[in-house]
């Protein structure tokens, strides 16, 4: 049984000619979509991203993270926001974070592309409660809802798997090795995307694409168990 959960790999390079190359090495590993990590770049802009995602010419997530969540953009949020906007034709999805101006977020679904909605917390795992609310949250913004949080202890990890079994469109990562499981058993929920990687490691706990492809597609574990 193949899982219809598309592995995303994430690309955080300097410059064009490192990012297209890792592009290429991603998707003969057998990537279903990039994640291009602008902030990631060295001084990006609009004319330099649009013509890397032209050239790599291949399902893309645009992504700009805020510094407050684990990003390395050092412009303004307007110009962090500009960016996405100015490629909105070109990616395959944006994601965006929650935190960010409501106009800005606005900015970026006027353009009608699909969006993805996220948060981010490298610290803990808030309660069930509250990560309930962020994603409904998301929800009401976006297509896909992302939570990617950090466990403390194992019973943070059944936290994530709570949302997963709750929400549909849904992205939910516990970091770290304690949560590397969830990684993968995010496809036995229909998780529209997992997070694995071919060089560039860009979360804690993250799996190599060659192990997450033997994974996905592995019975080890049953979806009719995960449901009694």
């Amino acid at each position: 049984m193949y899982s219809d959960t598309k592995i995303a790999i994430p690309i955080f390079q300097k410059d064009k000619e490192s990012i297209l190359e890792v592009a290429k090495d991603c998707i003969i590993k057998g990537a279903d979509i990039l994640e291009l990590r602008i902030d990631g770049m060295e001084n990006p802009n609009p004319t330099i991203v649009r013509e890397i995602l032209e050239e790599i010419n291949f399902p893309t997530i645009a992504t700009n993270r805020i510094a407050s969540e684990g990003g390395s953009f050092k412009g303004s949020e307007e110009d962090r926001i500009q960016i996405l906007q100015e490629c909105a034709d070109i990616a395959d999805f944006i994601d965006v974070e929650l935190q960010t101006d409501k106009k800005l977020i606005e900015s970026i679904t006027d353009t009608g592309v699909k969006t993805i909605i996220s948060y981010h917390n490298f610290k803990q795992t808030p309660s069930l409660d509250f990560l309930s609310d962020i994603v409904y949250q998301e929800k009401e913004i976006g297509d896909i809802a992302k939570i990617a949080v950090m466990p403390n202890k194992l019973e943070d990890t059944l936290t994530i798997l709570a949302i997963l079994s709750h929400f549909d469109n849904t992205v939910a990562i516990s970091m770290g090795e304690l949560g590397s499981y969830t990684r993968v058993i995010a496809s036995k929920f229909n998780a529209p995307f997992t997070f694995a990687v071919a060089n560039d490691v860009t979360a804690p706990g993250q799996i190599d694409i060659d192990t997450m492809k033997v994974l996905l597609n592995s019975d080890l574990i049953n979806p009719e168990d995960l449901e009694q």
